[in-house]
């Protein structure tokens, strides 16, 4: 949210509570801790006698088949100001707000107290704990932020504070400024992206065959049950982050050769951009890392029709075996929850788009439709 303070929070519902965000103890001397004790605490460490914080999205039943919108609630996890305004007030009134000193009025990101006051004292940071802002205040250009992005979470790394860490990628996310310019302000290391809660970028594919009489079936790989993240769950054909400097179309050539085999010639000339997929998503413990992280995301979306004589083949360790699955397959697997949260929202925006879901056999076809496509608090690219 740009032009963001509490103050003028409270000028916007005065007859709400008070705002004042949840008190945190500020001590650090190599661990981090806080009032409310379930934040950023491993959800396997959780047990169910715990109580659920009011900040966070409640949990859907498990025992029941899953909706189609409890799939969509269950990725875009951030509460909307229009339907809920005391919670998301809540939520943006707690967090830290992430800025650069060259645009001093811009969000770039929502940061956990416990997060920022890692950076409380460093000389190129600040805090502002009455705004709830944290202000990378050096660097004037984005070689200069970068590097010093660069430093300060190689540091959170080798003090081994954080969980989510350990999945270090050596890959670097962009951070984009405010329109019209939307300049790179900056880079950083995709295992931190969301310990900053910035907006992260990817692609997502979905291949599929149709045949004479029409039928849809699509090819659906199966994630490592050793993967970190979303591990043994159900994925798009192909799925991939993108780094900064790359643009969708060729992160996606890329990641179909990489995870799926596909030749690079064929996905070029064939696979077509079929819009976009954004969210705001809480990470939970499938996630890996950390819980109650922030994750806003958009995702360029691609469809591939693939002839009879190509099929998908797991070319790494990241994926077990491709599986050629016909709609109603498809929709059991998304009520029982076997697809990863933003796999599972691509899908059914694959379903509207092709006609496989619509008005008529979806109760909450409106609701779906406008929340696949969220508009984000921060600047997007």
């Amino acid at each position: 949210m740009d032009m963001f303070s509490l103050n003028k929070v409270r000028d916007m519902l005065p007859s709400m509570p008070s705002l004042s965000p949840p008190p945190f103890d500020k001590t650090f001397n190599g661990t981090t801790t806080q009032s409310d004790e379930t934040e950023t605490k491993p959800q396997a460490e959780l047990d169910s006698s715990e109580p659920i914080s009011s900040l966070d999205p409640q949990p859907i039943d498990e025992s029941k088949p899953k909706s189609n919108l409890d799939l969509v609630n269950e990725c875009d996890s951030f509460p909307y100001f229009q339907s809920t305004p005391q919670l998301y007030l809540n939520h943006v009134s707690t967090y830290y707000h992430l800025h650069v000193a060259a645009y001093p009025d811009t969000t770039l990101g929502y940061v956990l107290p416990s997060v920022a006051e890692v950076l409380r004292g460093l000389d190129e940071w600040e805090l502002d704990d009455d705004e709830r802002t944290l202000i990378l205040k050096a660097g004037e250009d984005e070689p200069t932020r970068s590097a010093i992005l660069a430093r300060t979470t190689a540091a959170m790394r080798e003090i081994g504070h954080f969980t989510i860490l350990k999945g270090w990628r050596n890959e670097l996310y962009p951070v984009y400024g405010p329109a019209p310019a939307r300049e790179l302000l900056f880079s950083v290391e995709r295992a931190a992206s969301a310990l900053f809660g910035i907006v992260t970028y990817g692609i997502h594919m979905t291949a599929y065959t149709k045949s004479a009489s029409g039928e849809l079936k699509i090819w659906t790989p199966r994630r490592s049950k050793t993967k970190s993240t979303y591990p043994g769950m159900l994925d798009n054909t192909v799925a991939g982050g993108m780094a900064t400097g790359e643009n969708p179309q060729i992160c996606c050539v890329r990641e179909a050769s990489e995870e799926a085999s596909l030749p690079e010639d064929l996905v070029r000339e064939k696979a077509h951009s079929a819009g976009t997929v954004t969210y705001f998503h809480i990470r939970d413990s499938r996630a890996g890392g950390e819980t109650r992280l922030l994750q806003p995301e958009c995702q360029y979306i691609f469809d591939l029709e693939l002839p009879d004589d190509v099929q998908p083949k797991p070319s790494d360790d990241e994926v077990e075996e491709f599986f050629l699955m016909g709609v109603e397959e498809l929709k059991e697997k998304l009520k029982t929850g076997e697809f990863k949260p933003n796999c599972a929202v691509v899908l059914l925006d694959f379903f509207i788009r092709h006609g496989v879901l619509n008005a008529q056999n979806e109760p909450d076809f409106i609701e779906i439709v406008s929340r696949l496509h969220r508009k984000l608090d921060f600047p997007t690219a």
